[in-house]
């Protein structure tokens, strides 16, 4: 099995993300001080990188395999079996992905001539980071489904001697 790599496209941009929103909140902390009046956008803006954060998140998790999950029913089966029942579940994630890629589209859509309250932006962009996040999903279960991503096997692991 070819080893994963450290950084990632995904984990580097939530990184960015976080430091930003870091950012954001000192001057929005700091604007509740006698020191300054803060902007009324740092609040929303907040929020919204909180979400795109968390979504891209979810990429980066994806794509070590990290997910929550009880493996220990499949744990314990043969290895074929459980490389079956892994292909299974895939698939089926896969499915939940493309539909939440074509929900995300729709609500994209739906929301883009709604404008933010405080951000000269669309509330499509809030939505995209669904979207977004779903597409990388997306990318990660096929590549781990036609045998190039990284899939979690507790035979593989190595064991510190």
């Amino acid at each position: 099995m070819k080893p994963i790599r450290r950084y990632s496209l995904e984990g580097i941009v939530a990184s960015v993300i976080f430091t930003i929103l870091i950012a954001v909140l000192v001057i929005q902390i700091l604007g509740r001080t006698p020191l300054f009046v803060g902007p009324v956008w740092t609040e929303e803006t907040a929020r919204w990188l909180w979400v795109w954060m968390v979504m891209i998140g979810i990429a980066e998790v994806e794509r070590n395999d990290g997910q929550l999950r009880m493996a220990f029913l499949v744990e314990g089966l043969r290895r074929k079996l459980r490389f079956a029942i892994l292909t299974l579940i895939d698939l089926v994630y896969l499915g939940v992905v493309l539909n939440l890629i074509w929900i995300g589209w729709k609500t994209i859509l739906r929301t883009w001539s709604n404008e933010a309250v405080t951000l000269p932006l669309t509330d499509a962009v809030l939505y995209a980071s669904g979207f977004v996040a779903m597409v990388l999903v997306a990318n990660r279960l096929v590549r781990r489904l036609i045998g190039v991503g990284h899939r979690h096997d507790p035979e593989d692991v190595e064991v510190p001697k």
